[in-house]
């Protein structure tokens, strides 16, 4: 019984932490797993995994999470990124441009008119 009330006690305290920071629970998946019409893992192993993601106009990815990664566009397109927070970012991204990224959570929607062509290298060390 006291084993019960020291659980309740601790999600009670979690919550309640939680609640007043304003911290929400992430519960974004994996790219592929969201998305696998459009997503296709081509490398997989425990340095890196390199995803190619194929997005035609208006095509939208759920909330998804990745660690550090670099994307390669293969085409020009124009995206939405949309954070936990509710923020949002529209970039236009040129056919030959990479970036690397901190890990990140968020939806991403391909805005242009163009399909979107893009190797993700998600790194694992």
């Amino acid at each position: 019984m006291h084993q019960l009330i020291r659980i309740s006690f601790v999600v009670f305290l979690a919550a309640s932490l939680m609640a007043t920071a304003d911290i929400q629970p992430s519960f974004a998946q994996d790219l592929a797993a969201v998305n696998p019409t459009d997503v296709k893992v081509l490398v997989d192993n425990d340095k890196v995994r390199v995803l190619e993601v194929l997005h035609k106009p208006g095509a939208k990815e759920p909330t998804h999470s990745h660690p550090a990664y670099v994307a390669v566009f293969l085409s020009g397109t124009r995206l939405k990124t949309t954070f936990p927070d509710g923020k949002t970012a529209e970039k236009d991204r040129k056919a030959g441009e990479a970036f690397f990224s901190e890990p990140v959570t968020h939806a991403v929607e391909n805005i242009g008119t163009a399909d979107q062509h893009v190797i993700v290298i998600e790194l694992k060390k």
